[in-house]
Parts: structure tokens; sequence; C-alpha cells
């Protein structure tokens, strides 16, 4: 456990620990753009360069390990003229169209550009042409002229889903980044390099010019579009729920999230959801009631199927998507009824080894742990002539994946 000083901080850290992590347990951003947590190091922007007592030359904090007794300086003034070197460097060609771009607000450029850098250019010279507008691939594009080769997406796309769709070509100033000739970015995680990208370079044709993200309220959440309960932010603003983007949580999710969970908020408003309360009329058409209307209704056939038959008749069938505290009550009412035929459906998908998992519910675990049994006894049931009513909460039970299963039910 090697104790350093950071700024006249002493800070002591576990073996290994470099010291832009160290400068963050001491409260200190070192500013970077090419480093990320739960990737590999390169070191190749020199953004986070910082002053170590002894040290000939400045040295890039991503990289270098904490050592017993170092002396660190983040903020001197030999660091604050590297860090303007660097990003009058980066800027020498890049567009500086941030009323424009849809990363503004929340671009590591921008920012960085405004704490650290230089107020004019000192160049005449046109800058160099380079793409806009490129289309990587399903769910990406690409604004070539914005790139500042940090390099993070080509790490991303090897080490993550290892499929290494991107890459860079040239040398020198010449140097771009781009898809490899006839490789599309398309693979289940692909939409993290937006995330990911420090400036506007990459962004995702689902958000792209949808809304300034200083309207959005980031709200923490956690996605459940599968048991694997990915910590999320959900963009929020005039009620309305505009996108998902992964959270940090190093023991569920890193800072990931696969692309079919991060458009699984499009559920939240999808045509098909259920807007308001129904029951049936006389002619035994679906009008809408009230809520006290409907719950009434539901009561009083309810208790005429108890009366008539007993409770043995009721069965339930539960969400794997509801919360904890809505499958106790749930489980309660059954109980209540005097019915011990509770069920949860949970469908089932494709996996893989790193977020996806089998079950597409959040919450299959906590509906079994309440005592929600898998469904095929309930359904076989059902089917025997055993079941007159059937409680329903959620909408898994009518999935295809148990249709042909449930067709009676459905009826």
């Amino acid at each position: 456990m090697p104790t350093c000083k950071i700024n006249g901080t002493d800070v002591t850290v576990p073996s290994g620990t470099t010291v832009i992590q160290a400068a963050s347990m001491a409260g200190y951003d070192v500013p970077h753009f090419c480093y990320h947590p739960a990737l590999s190091v390169p070191a190749n922007c020199r953004m986070c360069l910082v002053e170590i007592e002894k040290a000939r030359k400045l040295e890039p904090a991503c990289y270098t390990q904490v050592r017993d007794g170092m002396v660190v300086h983040t903020e001197s003034d030999r660091v604050k003229a590297a860090q303007r070197a660097v990003l009058e460097f980066i800027l020498v060609n890049h567009p500086v169209d941030c009323p424009i771009c849809d990363q503004a607000g929340e671009c590591k450029l921008q920012d960085y550009a405004y704490e650290y850098g230089v107020k004019h250019s000192r160049t005449k010279e046109p800058r160099q042409a380079a793409k806009k507008r490129v289309d990587f691939g399903p769910t990406i594009m690409f604004d070539q002229e914005r790139c500042i080769l940090c390099r993070r997406c080509v790490r991303f796309c090897e080490e993550i889903p290892a499929t290494g769709e991107i890459g860079t070509f040239g040398r020198g100033d010449h140097t771009v980044l781009d898809t490899f000739p006839g490789i599309d970015l398309d693979n289940d995680y692909s939409m993290n390099v937006a995330d990911i990208c420090p400036v506007g370079a990459l962004t995702t044709k689902d958000f792209r010019f949808k809304i300034r993200t200083w309207f959005l309220d980031e709200v923490p959440g956690v996605c459940t579009g599968c048991a694997n309960g990915c910590n999320i932010y959900m963009g929020v603003a005039n009620n309305k729920v505009y996108r998902y983007v992964p959270r940090r949580n190093d023991a569920v999710n890193q800072t990931w999230i696969c692309d079919a969970g991060r458009m699984s908020y499009k559920e939240i408003e999808a045509e098909d959801r259920l807007t308001e309360v129904s029951a049936r009329s006389g002619s035994g058409a679906l009008e809408p009631v009230s809520l006290e209307t409907g719950i009434r209704a539901a009561a009083e056939r309810l208790r005429r199927v108890a009366d008539a038959k007993g409770a043995g008749v009721i069965v339930g069938f539960a969400s794997a998507h509801a919360t904890n505290e809505d499958l106790f009550t749930f489980r309660k009412l059954l109980s209540g009824l005097g019915t011990d035929a509770a069920a949860v459906p949970v469908v089932t998908g494709e996996a893989d080894a790193l977020l996806v998992k089998a079950e597409k519910a959040a919450n299959a675990s906590g509906a079994r742990a309440l005592g929600f049994a898998e469904p095929s006894r309930v359904i076989e049931r059902n089917r025997g002539g055993g079941a007159d009513a059937v409680i329903v909460l959620g909408h898994d039970l009518l999935d295809p994946a148990f249709l042909g299963d449930t067709a009676e039910l459905a009826k």
C-alpha cells in the first residue's frame, strides 16, 4: 500500500494503482481523453501529463503507477502549459462546431478547451478536410473531422465484444479512424462507442439530434431488458424518456449496456401499452371505466367465482418485470383469496458471456423468492379445467414464448 502526495494531499492506495486513479481518490480530476477505466491504457493523447518530483520530464498519469513517497503535482504551471499545448495541437484540424454538434454539453474537448485551453487559434492554414456523416452501421454515425484519435472505440471493439470492426488508417496527420473495408460496426454492444467517445465524432442514430443534453435530467435506474440488472441513467425531459445510457457499476455492468437493453426505453411509450382501465360490458365488449369501477368489477367477479366453486379455481400469474413490493402485494392478494396456484412466466432468449442473460425480465428471482412457481404446473391445471378465474400481473403470459401453452387463457 504505497503512499504518495498529490497536490499536497497524502493518499495511500493499493499497489498497482495509477496516478490518475490516485488523484481521483484524492478529489482531483486529471484531464484525459484516451484513458478509460475499463479499457487498456495506451497513453497516446498526453492530456493527462503530470509533474512528478525528481522525474526528468512530465509523465502520463494514466500509465504511471504510484510509488511510495512519490510527490505529484497536477496543477503546476508546467503541467498547465503542457495541457494548453496538447489542446492546441488537437484543435489544429478540429472544426470547433460546438453550436451544431450533437455532443455539445457533454463533450470533454469542449470542457477542457474552456478550462485549460487558449481562446484563439494561432494557425491561418485551412483545416484538413475529412469525411462527414459516415454510416458506420445500423446504429452509429461517424463525423471524421471531429475525431481526435483517442482510439477508445478501437480498444472497446477489440477488448469488450472482441469484434474489432474499427481501426486507424494512414500515418502522421493523415491518420484517420474508420471501419475495416467491407465491415460494418454491427455487434450487440456497438452503441457504447458513442458513450465513450469524448467528442462528437461518434453518435447513435437513435438519439442523434433529438434533444440538447442540457435539457435532460439524468435519472438513475436499472435496465429491465434481462436479468442482469445493468445500471443506467434515463435521460428524461418533458415527462418523456429520450434515452438510456450506462451508469458505472463495476460489480454488475462496468460501464456498458447492450444495444437491446439500451433501446428498451421505447417500450415505455409503446403504442400497445395499456393506458386506461377497461371492463367488459354485458355485451362482452371492452369499455373504458374508472379505476375504482374496474377494481370493484374485478372484485365482484372473483367473489362470485370463489362463492360458487371455492378459491381453488382461482390462479394467479405474476410478472417477472414487477418490483418486489408489487410482487409481495400480489402474493398477499392471492393468499387472501385462499389460492395457492401462483406462478411466474419468464420469457427466455439468447445470452452471452458479457452482460446479456437468458431470462428477458429483471426480477424473476424476486418472484420465485416470494413463492411464485414455474408456470407449467398452473397452466396444466387450467388446461385440465381446474381454473375458472385467472389474475395476470404483466404481459409475459401472452408472449409468443408461452402462447402455445396459454392459448386457452388468451381466449
